[in-house]
C-alpha cells in the first residue's frame, strides 16, 4: 500500500504541499504590503488597524441594522407563532453576517498580516514606541506598566513582566509563520 502511496504522491502530490502552493501568493501579498509600511510613522501604522475596522462595520451595516431591528421586534412580539418566525429569520442573518465578515477578513488579511508584522519589527528595533495617546493606551497606561503616558503621547515599551517574568519582544515573524496565521 505505501508504494501506491508514494507513486500516487509523485503524480497528485501531497495535500500540505497544495495547501502551500495556495498560501505562497498570500504570504509575498504580506510581504509586499510590509515593504511599504516602514514609511509610515506609528500613528498611522496604528490608523490601519482603525481603518479596517471601519472597513469591516461599513460593510457590515446594513446586516447589523437589519439584526437589531429583528430583535427589537422579537422584544416586542407576544406572539410564539410570529416570534418563531422572526427567530427563523435572526438566523439568517446572522448567517449572512458571518460570512459576510469572513470575506471581508480574508479580502484585508495581507496588508493586516503586514500591519503585525511592521509592528513586531519596530517593538524588534526599539525599546519603546511612542503614539498619540488613545482612551485605549491611557486605559491600559493605568493599569500595566509597560505603558507610559506623557501628556498626549502613549509610551509603550517593548517588555513586559508575564507572571513574574520578564518578556522582550525579540521577534519579527517569519514566512512559516505567516502561514500559520492564515
Amino acid at each position: 500500500m505505501s508504494i501506491i502511496n508514494s507513486i500516487l504522491k509523485v503524480f497528485l502530490g501531497n495535500k500540505s504541499g497544495k495547501d502551500l502552493k495556495k498560501l505562497n501568493p498570500l504570504v509575498e501579498e504580506i510581504n509586499n504590503h510590509f515593504i511599504g509600511m516602514s514609511s509610515l510613522s506609528n500613528d498611522e501604522l496604528r490608523n490601519k488597524t482603525y481603518n479596517f475596522k471601519k472597513i469591516i462595520s461599513d460593510k457590515t451595516s446594513e446586516l447589523v441594522s437589519s439584526l437589531k431591528k429583528l430583535n427589537e421586534t422579537i422584544t416586542n412580539e407576544s406572539s410564539n407563532i410570529k416570534k418563531e418566525k422572526l427567530f427563523n429569520e435572526v438566523e439568517i442573518v446572522e448567517k449572512d453576517l458571518t460570512e459576510s465578515k469572513a470575506k471581508i477578513l480574508d479580502e484585508i488579511l495581507p496588508e493586516a498580516f503586514a500591519v503585525v508584522k511592521e509592528t513586531a519589527r519596530r517593538f524588534y528595533e526599539n525599546e519603546t514606541l511612542e503614539v498619540s495617546a488613545s482612551e485605549f493606551d491611557k486605559e491600559i497606561g493605568s493599569k500595566k506598566s509597560y505603558v507610559i503616558i506623557k501628556g498626549e503621547t502613549a509610551i509603550w515599551k517593548n517588555s513586559w513582566d508575564a507572571a513574574g517574568k520578564n518578556v522582550l519582544w525579540d521577534m519579527i515573524h517569519y514566512d512559516v509563520q505567516l502561514i500559520g496565521g492564515i
